[in-house]
């Protein structure tokens, strides 16, 4: 799937994440930005990159600023940001 545009999805609230999408430089660029990286950094960035292979996503730069989110979340705001960022704009 080809990113079309810019797209955010969440919010900075406590026990969430705000996920920015553009397109990117050939590959997914994942950039994590978060409370708990060293606790749960390579389980956040998994979860982010199993959306990403899930949704076909091979050219993206995905930013996160995590405040906690639980694995969940942080899938559910990466597909919805993915999803606003593949579609044309009207």
């Amino acid at each position: 799937m080809k990113i079309l545009r810019n797209a955010v999805a969440g919010t900075l609230e406590s026990n969430d994440v705000l996920v920015a999408v553009s397109p990117g430089g050939g590959s997914v660029q994942v950039d994590v930005e978060s409370i708990v990286l060293e606790q749960f950094g390579p389980q956040i960035l998994k979860a982010v990159t199993d959306v990403a292979e899930i949704m076909h996503v091979t050219d993206a730069a995905i930013r996160l600023e995590d405040r906690g989110a639980l694995d969940c979340t942080i899938k559910a705001r990466v597909e919805t940001a993915l999803r606003r960022a593949m579609e044309a704009q009207k």
